[in-house]
C-alpha cells in the first residue's frame, strides 16, 4: 500500500456514504507490469483505474508508458464491445466529481521542507493550478516534508497540457526551494487561467 501498488480498504467517509466499500474486497483486483510501472486497479474507487509510476523524474517516460497502456486497455475494452463512460459535456464520468474531464491526475512526488512551511506556499499552487497531497496521497499527512503535487484540474484541458503544468509547476517549486535554501526571495507567480485556450 505505501508504495502504491496495492490500496486499501475505503474508510473516507465520503466513500463509505456512497458505498465504496460494500463487499469489500470481493471483485476488486489489481494488474501490473513485472516491473510495477504500470498498474490496473480494478474497482478500487472507479471501475478502472490506470497508473504509470516510476521513481526518478523522468515524467516523458511516465507519460509514454501511461498512454501506450492506456490505448491498449481501450483497445480491449472496445474489442468485447463495451467502453469507458464518456459524456460530450463533462468528459470521462468517474465516481468523484472532482475527476470530470480527463480524469488524469499527474503527481510528483517532492520534498519541500522550506517552502511546505512558507505561508505563501497555498497561494503559490494555486495560481499554479496544482494541489498538494501527503506522502500516502489524499487525506494523508506529508512524511519527512515530502508532498505527493499534482494538477488541480481535469476539465478545460488537454493531458499533455496538464501534464506539462505539473512539470512546469514542480520546477518552479524546487527552484523555489532552493532559492529559500540559500537565503533568496521568492515571488508568487501571476495566476495561470483556470481553463486553457
Amino acid at each position: 500500500v505505501q508504495d502504491h501498488f496495492l490500496f486499501d480498504k475505503p474508510v473516507s467517509p465520503l466513500l463509505t456514504c456512497a458505498g465504496m466499500a460494500r463487499d469489500w474486497p470481493d471483485a476488486r483486483g489489481i494488474w501490473h507490469n513485472n516491473d510495477k510501472t504500470f498498474l490496473i486497479w480494478i474497482n478500487e474507487e472507479d471501475h478502472t483505474r490506470v497508473i504509470s509510476m516510476e521513481k526518478g523524474g523522468n515524467m516523458k517516460r511516465v507519460f509514454e508508458r501511461f498512454c501506450r497502456g492506456l490505448k491498449e486497455v481501450e483497445r480491449l475494452i472496445k474489442e468485447r464491445g463495451w467502453e469507458f463512460m464518456w459524456n460530450e459535456r463533462l468528459g470521462y464520468v468517474l465516481t468523484c466529481p472532482s475527476n470530470l474531464g480527463t480524469g488524469l491526475r499527474a503527481g510528483v512526488h517532492v520534498k519541500l521542507p522550506r517552502l511546505s512551511k512558507d505561508p505563501r506556499f497555498p497561494k503559490i499552487l494555486e495560481n499554479l493550478r496544482l494541489q498538494k497531497r501527503g506522502t500516502g496521497g489524499v487525506d494523508t499527512a506529508a512524511v519527512a516534508d515530502v508532498y505527493d503535487i499534482s494538477n488541480l484540474d481535469r476539465m478545460g484541458r488537454s493531458e499533455v497540457e496538464l501534464v506539462q503544468i505539473v512539470i512546469d509547476g514542480v520546477n518552479f517549486l524546487v527552484d523555489c526551494e532552493k532559492k529559500l535554501e540559500r537565503g533568496q526571495e521568492i515571488k508568487v507567480p501571476p495566476p495561470l487561467p483556470q481553463f486553457g485556450r
